[in-house]
C-alpha cells in the first residue's frame, strides 16, 4: 500500500496558484471572446498564462464557480 500525505497536496506552489487564480477571472470575464474567435480554451489559457494543461484545466472550472457568482 503507498503511503498518502497527511493533510494532502494538489501538486501545485502558491505561485502558480495565484497564477491558475488570475486565468480563472480573465477567462470567466472573456470566455465569450474566445467563443466568438472559436479558441479552444485550454491552450489559450495555456499561452496567456504559462500554464501547464494541469492548471489551464483548473482555471477553466474555477472560471465557472466565478461565472455562476456574478
Amino acid at each position: 500500500m503507498t503511503d498518502l500525505p497527511i493533510g494532502g497536496t494538489t501538486g501545485l506552489c502558491h505561485e502558480s496558484t495565484a497564477s491558475i487564480d488570475e486565468a480563472a477571472r480573465w477567462l470567466a470575464e472573456h470566455r465569450e471572446e474566445l467563443r466568438a474567435q472559436l479558441r479552444p480554451i485550454i491552450p489559450a489559457l495555456r499561452e496567456r498564462f504559462g500554464l501547464s494543461a494541469k492548471e489551464a484545466i483548473i482555471a477553466a472550472v474555477e472560471a465557472v464557480k466565478f461565472e455562476r457568482r456574478d
